[in-house]
């Protein structure tokens, strides 16, 4: 009975050992994403289930969960307004900002639109998130003076806090007027792997770092 009992209490001991170690290996797998954005990661005038965020989702499965915050026609104030909120409740480990668009077409203040980015991006750094910050241009109907303070926002955050950083996220469909709607603003269902295949490598490589 002794030999039993103590035979017991090790596969006891192994087998929550085991348990154990595949919890500890799947938490560390299955990262927090929270995308927070606007029309172009809410998947606007799509499918849902088209968009590039669902394609991420589908991609990293098993790897990471995805959380989309974004909203059709958000801006820098209202992500702002309600980032903390979502931070405390979903705790990612990685904050994808994507906004800034909609303040640029509606011709807010650079310095505005800088300085909320600059805020979410503490924010999120602050709960224990990294950020990867997606860049934006505008028409250049909004005038070059206007175009080049509005772009170089992004670029001078990423310098500034040292993120991962994609300068123009549309780059590779804005000039294929086939991958765009009739808007000629937003991508097509057939455009978001082309979106995700830009995003993907950056999340793949912070994902890695992390683990």
């Amino acid at each position: 009975m002794g030999f039993r009992n103590s035979l017991f209490k090790i596969t006891l001991y192994l087998f929550s050992t085991l348990v154990l170690l595949l919890m500890v290996s799947s938490a560390s797998a299955n990262q927090k994403i929270l995308v927070w954005g606007d029309s172009l990661s809410a998947a606007y005038g799509i499918s849902v289930e088209h968009g590039w965020v669902n394609l991420m989702r589908k991609e990293l499965a098993g790897k990471a969960s995805i959380i989309n915050g974004s909203i059709s026609g958000e801006t820098t104030r209202g992500g702002l307004t309600r980032l903390p909120a979502a931070l405390n409740i979903h705790q990612p480990d990685l904050v994808l900002l994507e906004l800034g668009a909609n303040d640029g077409l509606r011709g807010f203040p650079p310095k505005t639109i800088k300085a909320n980015l600059k805020k979410m991006i503490n924010k999120s750094r602050l709960s224990g998130a990294r950020v990867v910050l997606l860049g934006m241009k505008i028409p250049p109907n909004y005038g070059v003076a206007y175009s080049k303070k509005f772009e170089a926002v992004f670029s001078e955050l990423a310098k500034e806090y040292q993120l991962p950083f994609i300068p123009f996220f549309l780059e590779s469909v804005i000039k294929n007027l086939q991958l765009l709607q009739q808007d000629e603003l937003h991508p097509t269902a057939e455009a978001q792997p082309l979106l995700l295949r830009k995003i993907l490598p950056i999340i793949k490589r912070e994902l890695r770092e992390k683990a």
